[in-house]
């Protein structure tokens, strides 16, 4: 069924004005959750009563991060099964989550330091999420790649914690920056591709944008906790 009563380049035109608009919803769910998360992280970072209630007990604390892993991976696999309020409480619960957890960030780094870091993220994650959007080269291949060397980069770092080694340390953190930059051109070409053309204004439409928010937000954040490591100053 052809979606668009246009031929030709009209109705090229309006596939990527289509397209454009779903990704102005992506981009806007993932900028809100990425408010939520900051807004509760610095709220809890300046409660000592909420600080003793993350941190004071470790049961609550790694409770908090298998919740957040939970929900990622029950809105991953369930998303289009869900309704569109359900998926959206769901991604806005994580943020949430994920804001408790990170408050830590505002305990060890200086205001200026993550401000200026956040800065330095945000344009990073601009130019690489712009040039996914526009470029006409495939990225699969290099996806499959950064995947697998996320992998590594995962398997590394919980050895690290055992050895506490410098050196790896800071090799992580690298390789953890160029991951996260290549992830994010990857994530934003599949996310403008994978958008089904003419369910605009759908429930589906509504899922699929807060399917591409949850992975462009975890691609911001993971990458704005490793340049955090190269940039941040410490109190």
């Amino acid at each position: 069924m052809n979606d668009f009563p246009f031929v030709g380049d009209q109705r090229q035109e309006a596939i990527a004005a289509e397209q454009a608009r779903f990704m102005t919803k992506v981009f806007g769910w993932m900028a809100f959750a990425l408010a939520i998360t900051g807004a509760v992280a610095y709220v809890v970072a300046g409660s000592p009563q909420l600080l003793q209630f993350v941190f004071g007990n470790r049961f609550i604390f790694f409770g908090l991060i298998i919740g957040e892993l939970l929900l990622v991976g029950y809105l991953s696999a369930a998303v289009m099964r869900m309704s569109a309020n359900t998926a959206t409480l769901v991604f806005l619960l994580y943020a949430v989550l994920n804001g408790l957890t990170l408050s830590f960030v505002f305990l060890i780094y200086t205001s200026t330091s993550i401000a200026g870091t956040f800065l330095i993220t945000a344009g990073t994650f601009a130019a690489m999420s712009a040039y996914g959007y526009f470029t006409k080269n495939d990225l699969t291949k290099a996806g499959s790649l950064l995947f697998m060397a996320l992998i590594g980069l995962v398997i590394a770092s919980i050895v690290n914690i055992f050895l506490r080694s410098p050196m790896m340390y800071w090799i992580i953190t690298y390789a953890g920056i160029l991951i996260f930059v290549g992830l994010t051109a990857y994530d934003t070409q599949k996310i403008k591709s994978m958008n089904i053309i003419g369910n605009e204004g759908t429930e589906e439409d509504h899922k699929e944008a807060i399917m591409g928010a949850l992975t462009l937000y975890l691609d911001f954040i993971n990458l704005f906790l490793y340049l955090l490591r190269l940039f941040g100053n410490r109190k």
